[in-house]
C-alpha cells in the first residue's frame, strides 16, 4: 500500500496481487473497432516491432560538476544512455495505436494490453503519470465545481487500468511515481486530492515523489535521490540530475510514461516529451528539485519584458526554441520505453484554466515517444497548422515535436496508426489559447492582445503563469525607485502579550508610519507599524486610522482564512533568505482576528499554503474611532533562524481597505500600474537591532 510519513512517500512491502499469473502476458480483452487485427496479435506485433535490450546505466565515468554539488554519492552513465535511446528513437518504426472507449479504466487497461511489450514478471516497472500538471489547488467552499486539479492531468483510474492490465501479466514490482518540484506537503496534497493516494492504496502500488535533495525524503530507498549524470556536459542540460528510481528502472526494468493528452499554453501540447519535465532535477542550486524552471527561464524575461514594453514575439519563440531543445536532450537521456496516453477526455485549450474537453474518450500508446506525441497533437488540430506557423515564426506543430523529428531524421506524415486510427480524419473543434496573445478557435485566429503597444496588465492565464497567491491584481512591472525604505525591530527581553493593546513591551520599539498607495500617491489613511524581536520570535503591531473594518464576521478565527487580503487586513511580507529574493513568506491579518499564512516562490511559482508561522495574534478595534489595533508575534523556525543583531531582513508592508473605492496601501510602493504587492524587488529592509 501507500506507506506516508514524516519523511515523505516511500516505497512499501510488495505483495504479490490476488489471483495473478506467473505468465510474462495474458490475454488482452478485445479491441475497440476499427481494426482487422485480434488483441493478442497487435499486442504480440507491436511488442517485437519494439523490442529493445533494457537501457543500462553504468556507474564507470566521472561526474560533470557544473553547479554545486548536491550529490553524495552514485552517477549515472548519461553517455551511455543517450547513444542507446538515440540509435532506438533514430531506427524504430513501431506503429502507434489509438483506441476509442468508454471509460478512463476501460481505455487504461486496453491500451496497456495492445501496446506495453512482454517483459518477465519480475522486471521493476516505474508508471509515470502526470499528476503535477495542474493549475492549483483551489478550495471546494471558494470552487465547488472545480478542485483546479482534475482534468488537467492524467485521469487515476486510467492508471488504475494500466496497473490492473500489469498485475495481470505477473507484474508484482510496479511503482507509480511522479516529480513535482513542490514542497513535500504540496505533493501530499496533490495525491489526496487527485484522487491518486486513494487508487495507490486501494490497488496496493506504492506511489512516489520522484524530486528530492534529502529534504524530506530521508529515508527507505530514496526513489527521489537525485544522481549525478555523465556524458552531457555538451548538452543545453549540463547540470541535470537523474532520480535514482528513474536511473534503476533505465538499468534493469521498464519506464512506462502516462501523459494527459491536453493542449499546453508554452509547449503546444503536453504529452510525452513534455512529460519528462516531471523527472527534471538541476544542479545550479539547492534544493535540485526545485529549479525545473530554469528549463523554461528565458519566459519569465518575456513576460516581464512585455508587462511595459511591446511584445517581443521573437523573443518569446526563442525562449520556446531553446524550451524544446532542453527538452530533448531530457528525452535523450530518460526515454520512456513505452507511453500511454489518457484522452478520456482530450483536453483543448491552455492546459490549466481554460479548458474545453473534447466528447471523445480515446487513448493513444506507443513506444516511439515522438511517434505517439505527433498522433495526440494530430488528434488536437495542432498538427501542420496554419494558424500556428503564423504565429510561432513558422512552427506548425509543437516545437518539441518538430526538434525532435528533425534530431533523429523523422518522417512523421509516415507514423503508421492502428486500432481507431481513422478518428483522426473526424472533424472536431480545435481550440488553443498560448500564453503569447494569441488563441486558435476553430477555423480563427483571436489576436487576444496586439502586437505593438499593450494594455495594462490583467488577470489572464498568461500573466498568471507566474502569479503568486495573495496579489490585489495581475502582475504588474515595478517602475525605478530611490533607496529602500527601512523599519527597524528592537531587541526586547520579553515579547509581549499579544493581546491587541500597546503595552510597555513596544516603548523600545520606533514607530514607522505610512500613507502611501502602491503607486506612492499619498491616501490620507494612516498606517503606524513597530516591531520587536528577541530569541523567541519576531512581533509586529499596527495600528490603522480611518479603518472600515470590513471583515467577514461569520468566518471563524481559530483557522486559516484564505483570500483575507480581498477584505480589510494588513499583509507582511518578509524574505529571510538573501541568495533568494524571490522566496518570502507572506502573513495576511485581520482587524478581527482572522489570519492566512503562506510560504511563496515567485521563482519557482511554489506556493505553500500548508506552511505556518506558528502565529499569535491579538486585535481590537473603536468602531466609533474607525480605528484598529493589530498585534502579532511570528515563532516560525525559519524566521526565528533569521533574527540576529545586525541583520536585515526584505520586507513589504501592505494594507488593503475600504471597497468603493478600494485602497492599496504600501510602505515600500511597487510603483506598479494596477495594485501589486507580490513586487519583491520593490520590498524595503528590516533591521534587526541589538
Amino acid at each position: 500500500g501507500l506507506a506516508v510519513g514524516a519523511s515523505g512517500c516511500r516505497r512499501s512491502d510488495r505483495s504479490t496481487p490476488k489471483g495473478a499469473s506467473s505468465a510474462a502476458s495474458a490475454p488482452a480483452a478485445s479491441l475497440a473497432r476499427g481494426t482487422g487485427a485480434t488483441p493478442s496479435a497487435l499486442a504480440s506485433q507491436v511488442s517485437a516491432t519494439m523490442k529493445h535490450e533494457a537501457d543500462t546505466v553504468s556507474h564507470a565515468s566521472e561526474t560533470y560538476t557544473a553547479g554545486p554539488a548536491v550529490v553524495t554519492s552514485g552517477k549515472v552513465n548519461g553517455a551511455l544512455l543517450r547513444k542507446r535511446h538515440i540509435a532506438r528513437l533514430k531506427g524504430e518504426k513501431s506503429p502507434v495505436v489509438l483506441l476509442r472507449g468508454e471509460s478512463a479504466l476501460d481505455l487504461g487497461q486496453r491500451i496497456c494490453e495492445a501496446v506495453v511489450p512482454a517483459r518477465p514478471a519480475a522486471t521493476p516497472i516505474l508508471v509515470k503519470p502526470n499528476i503535477c500538471g495542474f493549475d492549483s489547488i483551489k478550495s471546494p467552499e471558494k470552487s465547488p465545481n472545480d478542485n483546479g486539479v482534475t482534468g488537467r492531468i492524467t485521469d487515476p483510474e486510467f492508471v488504475r487500468g494500466v496497473v490492473r492490465c500489469l498485475k495481470a501479466r505477473g507484474h508484482q514490482r510496479v511503482t507509480l511515481a511522479e516529480g513535482c518540484g513542490l514542497s513535500h506537503q504540496h505533493f501530499l496534497d496533490t495525491i489526496r486530492v487527485s484522487g491518486y493516494e486513494a487508487m495507490a492504496r486501494e490497488e496496493k502500488v506504492p506511489l512516489v515523489a520522484l524530486d528530492d535533495d534529502g529534504v524530506f525524503d530521508v529515508e527507505g530507498e530514496q526513489p527521489g535521490k537525485p544522481l549525478a549524470i555523465s556524458g552531457i556536459a555538451g548538452t543545453h542540460v549540463p547540470t541535470l540530475l537523474m532520480p535514482k528510481l528513474l536511473g534503476e528502472t533505465l538499468e534493469r526494468g521498464l519506464f512506462i510514461s502516462v501523459p494527459k493528452l491536453k493542449a499546453h499554453r508554452y509547449s503546444v501540447v503536453s504529452l510525452s516529451i513534455k512529460g519528462m519535465q516531471g523527472t527534471v532535477m538541476r544542479s545550479d542550486a539547492s534544493p535540485a528539485y526545485n529549479q525545473k524552471w530554469r528549463m523554461h527561464a528565458e519566459l519569465k524575461d518575456y513576460l516581464h519584458a512585455r508587462r511595459t514594453e511591446p511584445e517581443d514575439r521573437a523573443a518569446y519563440v526563442a525562449s520556446l526554441d531553446l524550451f524544446a531543445e532542453r527538452m530533448v536532450d531530457v528525452l535523450e537521456v530518460s526515454s520512456p520505453d513505452v507511453v500511454l496516453v489518457d484522452g478520456a477526455p482530450p483536453v483543448a485549450g491552455d492546459g490549466f484554466q481554460n479548458l474545453r474537453m473534447l466528447p471523445d474518450k480515446i487513448a493513444i500508446g506507443g513506444t516511439h515517444p515522438v511517434f505517439v506525441d505527433k498522433v495526440g497533437a494530430e488528434y488536437l488540430g495542432l498538427w501542420n497548422s496554419d494558424a500556428l506557423a503564423s504565429e510561432l515564426g513558422g512552427h506548425r506543430t509543437s516545437p518539441l515535436i518538430e526538434v525532435a523529428a528533425r534530431r533523429y531524421g523523422l518522417d512523421l506524415d509516415k507514423v503508421e496508426v492502428q486500432g481507431d486510427g481513422f478518428v483522426l480524419a473526424e472533424a472536431r473543434q480545435r481550440f488553443f489559447k498560448s500564453i503569447a496573445p494569441f488563441a486558435i478557435d476553430g477555423d480563427k485566429l483571436v489576436q487576444t492582445r496586439p502586437h505593438a503597444a499593450l494594455p495594462a496588465p490583467s488577470a489572464s492565464a498568461a500573466s498568471a503563469l507566474f502569479a503568486a497567491p495573495g496579489s490585489a491584481s495581475a502582475i504588474a512591472a515595478p517602475t525605478p525607485r530611490g533607496d529602500k525604505p527601512v523599519a527597524h525591530a528592537a531587541h526586547v527581553a520579553t515579547l509581549p502579550v499579544t493581546d491587541g493593546r500597546v503595552d510597555a513591551a513596544w516603548s523600545r520599539a520606533a514607530r514607522l508610519g505610512f500613507e502611501t498607495d502602491y503607486a506612492g500617491a499619498p491616501s490620507g489613511i494612516v498606517t503606524r507599524v513597530r516591531f520587536v524581536w528577541n530569541e523567541a520570535g519576531l512581533c509586529l503591531l499596527a495600528e490603522l486610522e480611518n479603518a472600515g473594518l470590513r471583515s467577514d464576521l461569520s468566518f471563524p478565527v481559530d483557522r486559516e482564512r484564505p483570500k483575507l487580503y480581498e477584505e480589510d487586513c494588513v499583509e507582511v511580507f518578509l524574505g529571510v533568505d538573501v541568495a533568494h529574493p524571490k522566496h518570502y513568506y507572506e502573513i495576511e491579518l485581520g482587524p478581527f482576528g482572522h489570519f492566512f499564512d503562506i510560504d511563496v516562490d515567485r521563482e519557482t511559482r511554489r506556493e505553500d499554503t500548508a506552511w505556518s508561522s506558528h502565529l499569535t495574534l491579538g486585535t481590537t478595534r473603536d468602531a466609533a474611532a474607525h480605528t484598529a489595533t493589530i498585534e502579532a508575534c511570528l515563532a516560525a523556525p525559519e524566521i526565528v533562524n533569521a533574527l540576529r543583531p545586525g541583520a536585515r531582513l526584505a520586507v513589504g508592508i501592505f494594507r488593503t481597505e475600504g471597497q468603493a473605492p478600494r485602497h492599496y496601501l504600501a510602505f515600500s510602493p511597487p510603483r506598479t500600474r494596477r495594485p501589486n504587492f507580490h513586487v519583491p524587488e520593490a520590498f524595503g529592509v528590516l533591521a534587526i537591532d541589538p
